[in-house]
């Protein structure tokens, strides 16, 4: 996957930030995590801004007017913010999925069915104006044993949808 070389990412429910950091290094990265101890640290580097919040709260969802040339969420599954979370990536930009699958209760937490995907469960929400560029559904064994669900996908421009220039 090639993104670009400059960006705004989005690293949602980034946790302590360690995706951030190395994303940090080409791109300016918002941060979202509601673990007030973890996020502030972050807010030292230059290129990182965060946002606390509950993701999963019935409040308004604070990036409604937003789009991200890249989206990163790894291990972090609400389903009913799926939706949501896919129209964060701008026209061209790129999502990056993973989180943990049916069958991660043989090896370990999360064992709750809420916070496990279904085999082809991304890829099944994902709208169609994205192109699936890779799809994983396995155990892995590094780091860790594991039931995982990867995705990566891109957003096509609006003018390849319809084959007009976008408004």
């Amino acid at each position: 996957m090639s993104w670009p070389t400059h960006g705004h990412v989005l690293d949602f429910a980034s946790g302590r930030g360690r995706h951030s950091l190395v994303l940090a290094e080409r791109f300016h990265v918002l941060a979202v995590d509601r673990d007030a101890d973890a996020l502030p640290p972050l807010a030292a580097h230059p290129r990182i801004d965060i946002c606390i919040c509950d993701l999963e709260s019935d409040a308004a969802w604070p990036f409604a007017s937003k789009k991200f040339d890249a989206v990163l969420v790894t291990n972090y599954l609400f389903r009913p913010k799926l939706a949501a979370l896919f129209d964060l990536v701008a026209d061209g930009g790129y999502l990056a999925y993973e989180t943990f699958a049916v069958g991660n209760a043989a090896f370990g937490r999360p064992k709750n069915p809420d916070f496990l995907l279904h085999e082809g469960e991304l890829a099944a929400a994902l709208p169609a104006e994205f192109d699936i560029l890779d799809a994983f559904h396995g155990v892995i064994s590094d780091p860790q044993p594991a039931v995982i669900q990867r995705l990566a996908a891109r957003r096509i421009n609006a003018s390849q949808q319809t084959g007009k220039p976008a408004p």
